[in-house]
């Protein structure tokens, strides 16, 4: 249940409602019961990413049947591009008020909730479907429904993860968390295409149906510890508006908050040349087999495979701004390497690289947010990170897609590779990136989070 804008909380006492635990406590207090010495983390740690690999690889054949389905039943760019549009559009929306809505409430319920929906969603369909009503606008409502439900669920997702897992595991378990991901880059392809050239896509929603089931059975198994809410110095507990707001406020006003995030918006439009456009460099200037393209897209998911697996190892770097700042200028490198590559062999060496250097961003970037911001307002940073997410790749695609009608992929790589490092100079050269650079610097040395924390 959730803190109400009227609800009281006696002096001195907390008052619990469900996972949150609303105080009165001064503005300078910390407010997270987390311990880092929390027993049983790793259980915890084992069912939470097990569940989410388990509803992640659902969710995943189910895009790639549907994708596959409009492809083969019409034939339609126009259909494919209003497909991405309700299947990304309304997450990037709603992701903000998801973030407070976790913030609010008890987060692995809501994560329930959202994969029951998403779930219940597919399962209407197939149903429907069934009976022989397969119109777009069904399809289209339930990728936007699911797109809705997943705005909701990536931003508890992120934020309960710190709860059970202590601040310097968090770089090792983000790793695992990514590889598992890339890995199903790898394998949902070939599960959905097995399990629907073999029967259907309503055998593919099923199976979809039945991995949500099992995902949240396991989740449901998750002991997730209280979280401390502080309320400033009266006894006032804020209303939905007024936490919306004050997510708004922090994201706007922290300046170490929002450099990670500029980074990560214009980081992730960039990239999008060497991540999409290569497929099309390959039939271009290499050859249309499909055995290339096919190589093509193992090589990049088998580089983030292992790059997620070294982090997981390894642990990364304790300057984590010197592996965001340094992973970036390596973007650059390869993205200009990539445009310049002349041997088929060595371009997929190098797609390699790029898919090795990715979790060196995403998942730096993901921990260093976790370790930065206040346990309370996490849901509502995640939420500005699953806009820039959705809203930041269609933005590139739309920069880069028509460039590559009048230009060659080559020169749009090298180019978007020296744009990156023109990015890295400046991201440093700003006084937050400085101020995030000395910060990190000192970091590395006692152990303090990298950022300074504020309050929204």
């Amino acid at each position: 249940m959730t803190s109400q804008p009227g609800d009281r909380a006696p002096a001195g006492s907390p008052r619990t409602d469900g996972e949150l635990v609303v105080v009165p406590v001064e503005p300078e207090e910390l407010t997270t019961l987390a311990g880092t010495d929390r027993p049983g983390w790793r259980r915890d740690a084992t069912i939470f990413l097990a569940s989410q690999t388990t509803t992640l690889f659902g969710s995943m054949l189910v895009q790639y049947a549907i994708m596959w389905h409009l492809t083969l039943e019409t034939k339609s760019g126009s259909v494919m591009a209003l497909a991405s549009v309700f299947g990304f559009l309304p997450q990037a929306v709603v992701s903000v008020f998801g973030g407070v809505l976790a913030d609010r409430v008890d987060r692995k319920k809501l994560i329930i909730t959202a994969d029951a929906t998403i779930a219940a969603v597919t399962l209407v369909l197939a149903v429907l479907m069934i009976g022989g009503a397969d119109d777009l606008w069904l399809i289209y409502l339930a990728l936007a429904i699911r797109s809705v439900g997943a705005g909701f669920q990536m931003p508890a997702v992120g934020a309960l993860l710190p709860q059970i897992v202590p601040v310097d595991k968090l770089m090792r378990v983000n790793g695992i968390n990514g590889t598992i991901q890339s890995a199903m880059m790898l394998v949902a392809p070939a599960a959905a295409a097995a399990v629907y050239a073999g029967s259907s896509i309503i055998a593919v929603f099923f199976v979809d149906v039945v991995t949500a089931v099992i995902g949240i059975g396991l989740l449901s198994l998750l002991a997730v510890p209280r979280l401390v809410r502080s309320v400033g110095t009266g006894d006032q507990s804020p209303g939905y508006l007024e936490d919306l707001a004050g997510g708004v406020r922090y994201a706007a006003s922290h300046p170490f908050v929002r450099w990670v995030l500029g980074l990560y918006a214009v980081v992730f439009v960039l990239i999008v040349a060497p991540s999409y456009l290569t497929p099309l460099m390959v039939v271009r200037t290499f050859g249309a087999e499909v055995w290339k393209l096919t190589a093509n897209e193992i090589a990049f998911s088998a580089g983030m495979i292992l790059g997620g697996a070294l982090l997981a190892v390894w642990g990364g770097l304790r300057n984590r701004v010197a592996m965001m700042v340094g992973s970036t200028a390596v973007f650059g490198g390869l993205s200009v390497a990539l445009g310049l590559s002349t041997n088929l062999w060595v371009f997929f060496g190098f797609m390699l690289l790029v898919g090795l250097a990715v979790p060196f961003f995403s998942t730096t970037s993901m921990t260093v947010l976790q370790e930065t911001v206040e346990p309370e307002l996490q849901g509502r940073v995640f939420g500005f990170v699953g806009i820039v997410m959705a809203v930041a790749m269609p933005i590139g695609m739309l920069i880069f897609g028509p460039l590559a009608d009048r230009f060659t992929v080559e020169s749009l790589l090298v180019v978007s590779g020296l744009v990156i490092f023109v990015v890295v100079g400046i991201a440093v050269a700003l006084p937050s990136g400085r101020r995030a650079m000395a910060a990190a610097h000192e970091h590395a040395q006692d152990g303090h989070p990298p950022g300074e924390r504020t309050r929204g």
